[in-house]
């Protein structure tokens, strides 16, 4: 299936590794001039390096900590002067942390600030143009609603779910979509902190993922691709999942 990417402007943020990664390497072999942002300029022109030797055209690189305060106005100026526009924005950039009864504050409002309020920052920044162009995907990486404890970055991503509804209902009518996909358990860095074997993996997965196997990145980028698609006109306001059938309800 032809996905009609080719030369659609992507910004994907977090892309120095894992699912940010892999989901720039899918819109590249699509044919999307992509940027990527993240913290660490040394992986991300890692990055770039591989597209480039893959024979797709090179990622504009902008090194950029997501959560300071002109974030968005630092990719925005660097999207506009070497593309001109953006037409999709995967909001990956973000963490998972424990916080139970009792975790200072400034934690609450570090996790809040890097999985919410960068999110929609940055997409406030990219939309208007959106919507004067009648075309915009927004698609944003979040995390399982069934958390096993207290996690700050759960309650930021379901402000971001409850955000991306609302902005569906307000401007798909314009060509704005926006949409969330939740992993499951993906070959990552911050899922190696936790299961740095195979091992590991698999006797987690024998438990809780019924394909019986983490996922790896490009399991999520190939979704982003259909999603950010012209093909996905009419998916949005969706909230998908790529976790093997580990969510364990159906609502």
């Amino acid at each position: 299936m032809d996905l009609q990417l080719k030369d659609k402007v992507a910004l994907v943020t977090g892309a120095s590794v894992g699912i940010g990664e892999g989901t720039a390497k899918v819109l590249a072999e699509e044919g999307c001039k992509v940027a990527i942002t993240a913290r660490r300029d040394d992986l991300l022109n890692g990055v770039a390096d591989e597209i480039e030797a893959a024979g797709h055209e090179r990622p504009l690189v902008i090194k950029q900590d997501i959560m300071a305060d002109d974030a968005g106005a630092n990719i925005k100026s660097a999207i506009d002067d070497a593309y001109g526009r953006l037409d999709i924005l995967v909001n990956n950039a973000g963490a998972a942390v424990p916080a139970p009864v009792g975790t200072e504050e400034q934690v609450w409002i570090d996790v809040m600030n890097l999985n919410w309020w960068a999110v929609r920052r940055v997409s406030d920044l990219f939309i208007p143009d959106m919507i004067e162009r009648k075309y915009g995907r927004i698609i944003n990486i979040t995390g399982t609603m069934e958390p096993f404890g207290i996690n700050a970055a759960t309650c930021a991503k379901a402000a971001v779910q409850a955000w991306s509804k609302g902005l569906s209902r307000e401007h798909s009518k314009d060509g704005v979509t926006s949409n969330c996909i939740i992993p499951g358990r993906i070959r990552s860095e911050q899922n190696k902190r936790g299961f740095p074997t195979v091992e590991d993996e698999l006797a987690f997965a024998a438990q809780h993922i019924p394909a019986g196997e983490f996922g790896d990145p490009d399991d999520i980028g190939n979704l982003v691709a259909f999603v950010a698609s012209p093909k996905a006109r009419m998916i949005s306001g969706s909230v998908m999942y790529v976790d093997g059938g580990m969510k364990r309800f159906s609502h």
